[in-house]
């Protein structure tokens, strides 16, 4: 079956009803809010909820504080007090340990074999069975899943052995692009769905190239754009490539705060201190 496919199946699944609960669980992918059908499958809209179903508090407001730690680690910071590092390796992390951690498998800068045991959920971006890592985890009010991309290994692709990780929180629809070595297609963008915070690799080439970089946030059109894992180029290489569609800002500190209701109104890439 296709991805493609299976995701309408889960989507048009969904329409039935999906109970979710605050506690820190394994949920259905049903659950996003965020998630999309590609405009060719007609009749089939963005995921959403009636009035009878019990979801996490992904739809309330409430802000979002995002850290850039270095590297492709960022700290998100949840309005119900979850804290979540995207690519962990132990070397960049907050003060205590994360409730989450993200990590993918292309270098040791993005993952390590021995977190921190005082971390609640350690979410790695590839199986270690054979089969793609397929998380579908709500933790008191942010609700995380990922969609599973190909990596360059031995002269060959190794297949989903890194994860787009997606954090749906405070009505956000979060995505971090980890290590991504290939351009994104149509079954990728239909299960990522929207995305309204974006954060992407501008090394230009150590995951891919800068044109091919830029095509996929081209395509992604997130209001938000956060440039990391630079190594290599200066930052303005990157930020060269895309017109006055897109604005630019270099910030001053490492943090941000946002919130649905706050959101650019045209894309920003936004480029954090330490970037």
């Amino acid at each position: 079956m296709s991805r493609l496919l299976a995701v309408a199946i889960l989507l048009l699944i969904s329409s039935f009803g999906v109970r979710g609960e605050a506690a820190a669980q394994e949920a259905p992918p049903m659950l996003s809010q965020c998630q999309a059908i590609a405009q060719s499958i007609p009749q089939v809209w963005f995921a959403s909820f009636g009035a009878d179903q019990a979801v996490p508090a992904t739809s309330e407001g409430g802000q979002v504080v995002i850290t850039f730690l270095g590297h492709s680690t960022f700290l998100i910071e949840t309005p119900g007090g979850v804290s979540i590092a995207t690519d962990y390796n132990g070397w960049y992390g907050p003060p205590t340990p994360p409730t989450v951690v993200t990590m993918n498998k292309a270098h040791i800068t993005h993952f390590t074999l021995t977190p921190d045991s005082a971390i609640a959920h350690v979410l790695r971006g590839w199986g270690d069975d054979g089969e793609p890592a397929d998380h579908n985890l709500v933790v008191d009010d942010v609700f995380i899943r990922n969609v599973t991309t190909d990596i360059r290994a031995g002269g060959g692709m190794e297949h989903d052995a890194n994860s787009i990780f997606i954090f749906e929180v405070a009505g956000l629809c979060i995505g971090h692009l980890g290590h991504l070595h290939h351009e994104l297609d149509a079954s990728h963008y239909a299960a990522i769905g929207r995305l309204d915070v974006l954060m992407v690799p501008v090394d230009g080439g150590l995951t891919m190239g800068a044109d091919s970089m830029s095509r996929v946030v081209k395509q992604l059109r997130s209001s938000l754009i956060l440039p990391m894992h630079r190594r290599g180029p200066p930052i303005d290489a990157f930020l060269a490539l895309f017109d006055h569609g897109f604005d630019r800002e270099i910030a001053s500190d490492s943090s941000i705060t946002g919130s649905l209701s706050n959101l650019p109104k045209r894309p920003l890439i936004y480029v954090l201190k330490g970037v």
